[in-house]
């Protein structure tokens, strides 16, 4: 199998279409389904089918069908597939967009709308060497580019261990370096972790809007996005 980590996008606003949206649902898995409608928000339920139908369309490349598949959940919640654990993948969606990465080691992917006045979280969560990066600016435009793309960064990190929010996050951080670099410091385990920062295609509205990251034990990433 492909040990590439590949990353795909879809912009969910096509499913503000009731029929569109009903015929959707219909091609996902009983699990993506129960998922779907335990939400109350309307947006929130677009964007939980747009990941599924992501993930269907990224196991095609595996002979495989999102609605055929069978689902167990690990201890910390992330859920993996019954009959084929080989297949590593992960979810994400914010704003008007929702990414599937897949591959075939451990992944965790994150996207974030980016959104001003979030400097009270940052200090609040993000470790002593995250924070002197992003005071490094004074900007403040780029203070928030850099706020998201560290929480991207450990967000994906948080879902790649499979360990979620039970890890503090002021007890790791994401070391960025003046050559582009992105180092981790953590000691949870002796894993080497890797990162791909994505640009999301101009042709996108709002491509300027968002970060996206995929944290992996795969070292080799697919160069761009795949827009569905």
């Amino acid at each position: 199998m492909d040990s590439v980590i590949k990353t795909y996008i879809i912009n969910t606003r096509q499913y503000e279409d009731e029929a569109a949206f009903n015929t959707a649902v219909e091609s996902v898995s009983p699990y993506r389904r129960q998922k779907i409608a335990l939400l109350k928000n309307v947006k929130d339920k677009m964007r939980s089918l747009a990941a599924a139908v992501a993930l269907n369309t990224a196991l095609k490349e595996y002979g495989l069908e999102e609605r055929t598949m069978e689902y167990d959940v690990g201890k910390q919640g992330k859920p993996y597939f019954r009959y084929n654990p080989e297949i590593r993948f992960s979810l994400s969606h914010s704003g008007d967009y929702a990414i599937c990465s897949i591959g075939t080691h451990e992944t965790g992917n994150d996207i974030e709308l980016i959104k001003s006045g979030r400097e009270r979280v940052a200090k609040r969560f993000f470790a002593t060497e995250e924070l002197d990066w992003i005071y490094e600016t004074q900007d403040p435009r780029e203070r928030d580019n850099r706020i998201f793309r560290i929480w991207t960064m450990k967000e994906s990190f948080l879902k790649v261990t499979g360990r979620g929010m039970s890890l503090p996050l002021k007890d790791f951080a994401v070391i960025m370096s003046d050559d582009g670099d992105i180092d981790m410091r953590q000691n949870f385990n002796d894993i080497t972790y890797y990162m791909k920062e994505y640009a999301m295609p101009e042709t996108m509205p709002e491509s300027d809007e968002y970060k996206i990251t995929v944290c992996s034990e795969a070292e080799t990433f697919a160069p761009e996005l795949v827009v569905l």
